[in-house]
């Protein structure tokens, strides 16, 4: 049996009533559970109050009650508080039932005094069947475009987040393959460093930046080891000592691309990203903006992994 991911299963039941509301495929009483049932994963509160409405019938004691009945197309006269406040499916059963009646109906063949007054009955009750299939047909409308608007957002959100989710793991797979076999050490402190944000207090955090800065550290000792020797970049010497890894790395990244603007963005977000794990581990830095220059790192030392052995 295939496991499904929370995500998958929105997914795949918001498409499956994307479906049944385009194809007309069931009832207006199942399209509704079903949609609540959606709606208990990923809805706001108002949205399955809506949906409970249209099971069990709307009230006048409910501000979102009130609205949706005007949204639905409900209201007869608002001002008397007259409108159709029954649930959706109640509606649908009697459109059905207009419409069997209205077949059945034809204008008798009579003559004679009784036939005016048979003939404009009839008439007068097919009109009104008429005008009752048309109000409940535009209630249903109504209520479907609002249903097909919730669960179009649902299904393209989602859709959107799976084809991240998918972009981000073959990535994540790929950079990880990569650190394993240049700088496995690193690896190693990746776990440590997701465990510390998960935690989430400021001990936790400051931690957590302190590894984030010993990874940078790590991965210029295995991309390019420390030497007593100076690299030419820029017009600049620069020394390849063991304390000097932004040089090494930036040393690293000088012999494998030609693009001068290139070689500065990459220089500009290491300087950035090194200065803020550095200090941010005695200053104030939130849950959000550690896991943000975790991210940053992670993905950039990915960029720089991925870089050509030869000069570009």
């Amino acid at each position: 049996m295939v496991h499904q991911s929370r995500s998958e299963h929105v997914l795949e039941l918001a498409k499956e009533l994307l479906d049944d509301i385009e194809l007309s495929r069931t009832s207006a009483e199942s399209l509704i559970l079903k949609a609540s049932r959606l709606a208990r994963w990923v809805g706001s509160e108002e949205i399955r109050y809506w949906l409970k409405l249209e099971i069990q019938g709307y009230n006048s004691s409910n501000e979102v009650s009130l609205r949706y009945m005007g949204i639905t197309g409900r209201w007869v006269d608002r001002e008397k508080q007259k409108g159709y406040w029954g649930p959706l499916a109640q509606h649908e059963a009697a459109i059905m039932s207009e419409q069997a009646k209205l077949h059945a109906m034809r204008i008798p063949d009579t003559a004679g005094n009784m036939a005016f007054m048979t003939t404009k009955t009839v008439t007068n009750e097919m009109t009104s069947s008429a005008s009752r299939i048309s109000k409940l047909s535009g209630i249903k409308s109504r209520v479907l475009a609002k249903l097909h608007e919730f669960i179009s957002e649902i299904y393209y959100e989602k859709q959107f987040d799976s084809l991240s989710e998918s972009i981000f793991e073959r990535y994540k797979s790929d950079v990880d393959n990569l650190i394993g076999k240049s700088c496995g050490e690193v690896l190693e402190q990746i776990p440590s460093v997701m465990s510390r944000l998960a935690e989430g207090n400021k001990e936790a955090i400051s931690q957590s930046l302190t590894t984030c800065r010993r990874v940078i550290d790590s991965f210029a000792d295995s991309i390019f080891p420390p030497s007593e020797e100076t690299i030419e970049i820029g017009g600049n010497q620069l020394s390849l000592a063991a304390n000097r890894h932004q040089n090494r790395i930036n040393a690293y990244i000088h012999l494998r691309i030609g693009s001068k603007t290139r070689k500065n963005r990459f220089r500009q977000n290491l300087a950035n990203l090194y200065d803020r794990v550095s200090t941010g581990v005695h200053n104030e830095v939130t849950v959000e903006e550690a896991r943000a220059l975790f991210l940053n790192t992670y993905l950039l030392i990915g960029e720089i992994l991925h870089l050509p052995s030869d000069d570009a």
